[in-house]
């Protein structure tokens, strides 16, 4: 079964891990079929089971840190792909190891602003960005605090540039 695992703190902060490493690493895991996709931590391999738990123990043990994992599967991966919220923007998703509280999705969406527009579907927080990225006052810090929950943030077009490599078999 294809996963794709999103990596947070992977070639940001200080943290830089070339890609070939990081396939070496999915491939000690006993993962098959392991690719990277640009060098911001998403990888795509084939296995009949997995764990976030095992992915992130192996990657801390590693690299000396913790990596926070985020798996999709394809399947999930082309119903993000699939959202369209205002094509005039540019939207980011936040994605989340598990569905937030509702108090916290009311947090999160209650930091809306002219610019930004928070959503939260399932797993997923969409943020639409109406002006550049450096216009916001929007932090990942403010929003895993809202959240209650760590994330990694992915440009749509990455999202989509992924599902379309990687369709649901």
């Amino acid at each position: 079964m294809k996963h794709v695992a999103f990596l947070r703190a992977i070639n940001v902060g200080g943290h830089i891990v070339k890609m070939d490493q990081l396939k070496r690493l999915f491939e000690s895991m006993g993962f098959s079929n392991v690719e990277t996709f640009i060098a911001s931590g998403n990888v795509i391999f084939d296995a009949r089971t997995t764990t976030v738990r095992k992915v992130e123990a192996a990657l801390a043990e590693a690299l000396g840190y913790e990596v926070r994992t985020f798996l999709r599967t394809p399947q999930a991966l082309a119903q993000i792909a699939a959202t369209k919220l205002d094509a005039n923007c540019t939207l980011y998703v936040g994605l989340l190891a598990e569905p937030p509280s509702d108090e916290a999705k009311r947090k999160v969406e209650a930091l809306s602003t002219d610019v930004d527009t928070l959503h939260v579907i399932g797993s997923e927080l969409y943020w639409v960005c109406r002006r550049k990225f450096s216009d916001s006052t929007l932090t990942g810090a403010m929003l895993e605090k809202a959240l209650g929950q760590k994330t990694t943030i992915r440009n749509i077009t990455t999202i989509r540039r992924i599902a379309a490599k990687y369709p649901p078999k």
